[in-house]
């Protein structure tokens, strides 16, 4: 798969994944691994230009074992660009699918 296409995708999962709740890096790249083909050396990168663009903000948490973890948190103009994300996904694929000759509802 083309990889900016991927990151682009990799993107808008990590949005989701954070907009359900606070996670610190390895859980968000352990959540997305379940489902798609991904490693810390793009998630992480990701995280950063994310947060750097205010999309998360971050905070650090102690554990029972070892260091402190960082834990990202989905600020309001996160979840702003994950509905427009999502709206814009929905459409793109829905072009794709009649190109295809297709339907939005197969599988």
């Amino acid at each position: 798969m083309n990889t900016q296409f991927k990151k682009g995708i990799v993107e808008m999962c990590i949005l989701s994944i954070l907009s359900t709740k606070d996670m610190y890096g390895f859980e968000v790249i352990d959540t997305l691994s379940q489902e798609i083909d991904v490693n810390e050396n793009t998630v992480y990168p990701i995280l950063r230009r994310l947060t750097g663009q205010g999309l998360f903000e971050t905070y650090m948490e102690q554990t029972n074992i070892g260091a402190p973890r960082k834990y990202y948190r989905m600020t309001r103009l996160g979840k702003s660009k994950l509905t427009e994300y999502e709206t814009e996904w929905r459409s793109f694929l829905e072009g794709v699918f009649k190109l295809l000759g297709g339907s939005k509802h197969e599988s």
